[in-house]
């Protein structure tokens, strides 16, 4: 658990990070040691279920099942063949030793998120007539995408693992900032001509999201 000072907190606040589980509790200046104490303990019920529910989200291992573009795969262990990492039926083949068959299994979901965000990057970009500059697939802690004022896009892997409506509308979220680099008024219209996913989308992140980003 962490303590973070702020001057500029007004209210005492929990926030958990999904990737190392780690408890964040922003205090503002003027707080008593004691009230912020009491703010933990009066919410450990909260504590706890979200690290139960953030335990129960997807698993890199051998015989778990994962979700690519929509699409169902168990996780097969296959130590004494060869070729790396690779899509056969309705399984995702991964080879090596078990010591890394979770790197193993990212390293392929990146790659084949390079490909396939890419090409709905391209198509939304061309049919709206946007010109984005180079797109980045990374993987960062707490944000799904981001867009440069000289137009480079940065997209997480682990989209590729949701839904096509939450995958849709973050694509379009950061190529509407090609138009509007802010979130005003006519970025959020602009993003509307874009994709009708929104609501849908950003409700799946509230509640799923943090479940895909501590996935490993």
């Amino acid at each position: 658990m962490f303590w973070r000072l702020s001057p500029r907190a007004r209210r005492l606040s929990l926030r958990i990070a999904p990737r190392d589980h780690a408890l964040t509790v922003t205090v503002p200046q003027s707080c008593p040691p004691a009230q912020a104490l009491a703010f933990v303990h009066k919410n450990t019920g909260w504590i706890v279920s979200r690290l139960q529910r953030l335990a129960q989200g997807p698993s890199f291992t051998a015989d778990s099942l994962i979700t690519i573009e929509d699409k169902p795969y168990r996780i097969l262990h296959a130590p004494t063949r060869h070729g790396g990492a690779w899509i056969e039926n309705d399984t995702l083949v991964i080879t090596g030793d078990a010591a890394f068959l979770s790197r193993r299994v990212m390293q392929y979901l990146r790659q084949h998120a390079t490909r396939a965000l890419g090409r709905d990057l391209r198509a939304m970009a061309q049919a709206a007539g946007l010109k984005p500059g180079r797109l980045d697939i990374r993987d960062p802690t707490s944000r799904w995408g981001s867009c440069s004022s000289t137009g480079r896009i940065m997209l997480s892997w682990r989209l590729i693992l949701a839904p096509h409506p939450v995958r849709h509308y973050l694509i379009a979220h950061e190529l509407s900032h090609l138009a509007q680099m802010n979130h005003s008024p006519a970025f959020w219209k602009h993003v509307a001509t874009l994709t009708p996913h929104r609501d849908v989308a950003e409700n799946w992140l509230r509640h799923h999201g943090p479940l895909l980003l501590r996935a490993r």
